[in-house]
């Protein structure tokens, strides 16, 4: 397949995933359900185009799309897509699919305008099981931390509006403030645990393979920095010392260090390519 066709049909996928998201907005206006089967069904074929994909590059390459920033991207708007997919059969809750599937949109669409970077065949060499898992790992975590993300941006909606008595049947389908707290704290209890064997993983990985590693590269000291902030968070909740909207608001704000680290911390460091 050639790579305009497989450009086109990128394009066709991005618009097919933004017309999922305005089904999406229309079930959540007027309560249509059968808006939200076109949606979810647009979704579903979204994921498709992406794991299709994925499988073309494997089989082309002979590797996971994960050793640079580009192809990261991709895998973890795939994540993204797979979660959205999974909240609706599963949790069935609206509001935060919406929310999932904008950002999942937002990181297509990165995909789609950020210049493809070339892996160096040396770089190609290198890859391993462990450092697969490793990458594969780190952004799993990154996906349960989107999700704590949007649950407090839920959280902190839902707050506001609560407080101004503003509370209309076009709100009726947002989760409690109980429930969204919840799944904050589960979304990162899944998270920590994740993002800290992918970097036991990767510094095991870099010291058996890489000459003249510091460990003081800005992308490990920010992975770190990121995991002791999310452990923190989440033992001060656990002792009832951070509630409420701060406990969202300092979500948000972790989230946001996560992508900086993400995007910036891969243009710093000395020998991460993803």
């Amino acid at each position: 397949m050639t790579e305009l066709t497989m450009a086109r049909l990128y394009e066709l996928m991005v618009i097919l995933y933004a017309l999922g998201i305005v089904f999406y907005f229309i079930d959540y206006l007027y309560k249509y359900v059968k808006a939200r089967r076109i949606a979810f069904w647009l979704v579903c074929i979204v994921w498709i185009f992406q794991t299709i994909f994925i499988v073309l590059f494997v089989i082309e390459t002979q590797r996971f799309p994960i050793l640079s920033l580009f192809e990261g991207i991709y895998f973890y708007a795939w994540l993204l897509t797979t979660l959205s997919i999974g909240l609706h059969c599963i949790a069935r809750v609206d509001m935060p699919v919406f929310f999932i599937n904008i950002l999942g949109f937002v990181f297509v669409t990165i995909h789609l305008f950020a210049p493809a970077e070339k892996v160096q065949p040396m770089v190609d060499s290198l890859v391993s099981e462990m450092l697969v898992i490793h990458v594969s790992i780190a952004m799993i975590s990154y996906a349960a931390f989107s999700l704590s993300f949007v649950f407090s941006v839920l959280y902190l909606i839902l707050y506001r509006i609560l407080k101004q008595k503003k509370f209309t049947s076009i709100w009726s389908r947002l989760p409690s403030l109980q429930q969204t707290s919840s799944w904050m704290s589960n979304s990162i209890l899944v998270g920590v645990p994740l993002l800290l064997i992918s970097l036991i993983l990767g510094l095991e990985w870099a010291l058996m393979t890489l000459d003249g590693l510091s460990v003081f590269d800005v992308k490990i000291v920010g992975s770190f920095i990121i995991t002791v902030i999310y452990l923190i968070i989440l033992l001060l909740h656990r002792s009832g010392k951070l509630v409420g909207t701060t406990y969202a608001w300092v979500h948000v704000y972790a989230y946001l260090l996560t992508v900086i680290n993400f995007f910036l911390g891969n243009k710093l460091s000395n020998f991460h390519l993803w």
